[in-house]
């Protein structure tokens, strides 16, 4: 016996399940807002150099031909971004031509303002040389949510996941606001962070009240359900930053609506199987009696008691007298190698999921529509990863979609730039599969690792995947050196970490497990079953004949 009984008799996939998860799901529709908010409040516009006495004001006034005579030209007769002439020079005689020394932008720069009229780029001068702090600030971002993920992760497990993901709407909502209002870059920086720390807490505690919430036949509806949710943030977001183009009202309108999620999360019971775990029973069947009287089941309900509860759970409680740590993650073998599979898994797929996603600008496609159809794509790929995971099992869908994402990247970092179109098909293909992954992830994770330590190994697996985030910006410096370097990097690690993803268990349509036991039970089970069959295969060795008794033992085992 053990909780999913308990689920079974109040109703497990009933009308309480379908308004706790709308109430989880809403918050869920904007994440993907602020992880994807610099593609647009941190976009490069057309600039140069603003010009003393010629430019009065920072709109471009002057067409190409008359700026050549104050700012020198690249090679497609474009007009250079951090160079002009020095004014007080003379000319010189240079292979045939007369020439003008250069220098750098010294009075600022002069921005094209048709697509955005603000963003961190023009309101602090963030190019030429200070054009990789773009880049600096998405990583600190993502650092926050590596932070959020390894301190919240502990904290859900030993304080309950209600209470971190109240705390993190507010803290979303205020540090959100701050971000978009306060006057420096520094600042921006610092509460953009927060805003990062608070997403990791309203992501991992709304995965967990879902799934922790419904029967096993139902958690991969409900996963699904909240990966779709990330994907309409990005639909959201990309229809935003159309009619928003000002990047502090931008920022402001992704984080006002959590000052109502904070409110709206007072009304999400805490976890029944944390409940009894941690030793708060009452509670739990509270709970427990308000789900049987929303599902209808009242009569079920009111024959529950404090002590059918412990008698259902009494071997999962007595396996967790003694307090958990995340060292338990990595202590037991069965544990080791299902965190350190998922960790390669996490990281990977964030690492190439935002290296390809906060790269937009890249594909020379209008920056609106490249969001929206990497938006869109995910709606097909996560219906297909959900299917893959219902009929094939999550292992061979993690795997799959993992190997199929690397094997689009890598293609893509060999064709030539000039080639857009096949550039921009292989980068959504990619862009799906990884949405695939992603889907698949969540939902595996949390079948894979059990309730006594479930945050806390959910909250390594998401530190392991905000490294990757928090890397991804900074390999795409390396386009500087070679534009193969970033998409070959990013397809090489998806396909080592989906042949690892080989190694896990399959959790399809079972119990989620309660214990460290009851994983290296799983464990010692999936050895036992390759035992069996080497055992099985030789049917003479040497001399010796094959004894039916022989086998008819080894297979009762």
């Amino acid at each position: 016996m053990g909780f999913n009984d308990l689920l079974e008799i109040v109703g497990g996939l009933g009308r309480f399940q379908v308004i706790n998860t709308t109430l989880l799901l809403i918050p869920m529709v904007f994440m993907a807002s602020h992880n994807f908010l610099q593609n647009f409040s941190a976009a490069i516009p057309a600039h140069r150099c603003w010009i003393p006495g010629v430019d009065n004001s920072t709109t471009v006034h002057y067409n190409q031909s008359s700026l050549a005579a104050f700012i020198p030209l690249d090679e497609d007769q474009n007009t250079r971004s951090c160079k002009r002439f020095r004014n007080s020079e003379p000319l010189y005689w240079k292979n045939g031509t007369y020439k003008k020394d250069t220098e750098v932008c010294k009075d600022g720069w002069v921005y094209d303002r048709s697509a955005f009229s603000s963003t961190i780029i023009t309101e602090w001068d963030l190019v030429c040389n200070y054009r990789k702090m773009r880049q600096v600030a998405q990583s600190i971002y993502m650092a926050g949510v590596l932070a959020g993920a390894f301190v919240l992760g502990s904290l859900s497990d030993r304080f309950g996941r209600k209470a971190i993901l109240t705390s993190s709407c507010l803290t979303m909502a205020v540090s959100g606001t701050c971000a978009a209002f306060l006057p420096s870059f520094v600042t921006y920086c610092v509460f953009r962070c927060l805003c990062g720390i608070a997403f990791s807490g309203i992501v991992l505690n709304t995965v967990s009240l879902g799934l922790e919430w419904v029967a096993p036949k139902g958690r991969t509806v409900v996963g699904t359900l909240f990966a779709y949710g990330f994907t309409c943030g990005q639909l959201i977001l990309a229809a935003n930053a159309y009619m928003i183009r000002d990047w502090r009202w931008l920022q402001f309108s992704v984080s006002a609506p959590y000052y109502i999620f904070f409110l709206t999360s007072w009304c999400v019971p805490e976890s029944a199987r944390w409940m009894i775990i941690n030793g708060r029973s009452y509670q739990a069947l509270r709970n427990l009696q308000r789900v049987a009287q929303i599902n209808g089941r009242r009569e079920e309900g009111d024959k529950l008691s404090e002590k059918v509860l412990i008698s259902h759970m009494q071997s999962d409680l007595n396996s967790v007298k003694h307090a958990h740590s995340p060292l338990d993650l990595f202590r037991t073998p069965g544990m080791r190698k299902v965190t350190i599979c998922l960790m390669l898994v996490w990281f990977s797929t964030s690492f190439a999921f935002y290296g390809l996603g906060m790269d937009l600008q890249n594909f020379g496609v209008d920056i609106f529509l490249l969001q929206f159809i990497f938006g869109t794509i995910d709606l097909p790929s996560k219906l297909a990863g959900a299917i893959l995971m219902s009929y094939l099992g999550r292992r061979v869908t993690q795997s799959s979609s993992l190997i199929l994402a690397g094997v689009a990247l890598l293609c893509n970092a060999f064709v030539p730039q000039e080639m857009k179109m096949a550039r921009l098909v292989l980068a959504v293909v990619g862009k799906g599969a990884m949405a695939s992954s992603f889907c698949c992830a969540y939902i595996y994770s949390s079948e894979l690792f059990p309730t006594v330590i479930r945050q806390s190994g959910m909250g390594v697996v998401g530190m392991t995947a905000r490294m990757g985030s928090m890397i991804a910006p900074l390999v795409l410096m390396l386009s500087e050196i070679s534009p193969i370097f970033p998409p070959a990097i990013y397809g090489v690690a998806a396909i080592i970490s989906g042949s690892a993803a080989i190694l896990l268990s399959e959790t399809s349509n079972q119990k989620l497990p309660d214990t460290i036991d009851e994983v290296e039970a799983r464990s010692q089970k999936k050895t036992l079953k390759k035992i069996i069959h080497k055992e099985e295969v030789p049917l003479t060795q040497g001399k010796t004949p094959f004894h039916p008794q022989k086998r008819l033992l080894i297979d009762t085992v």
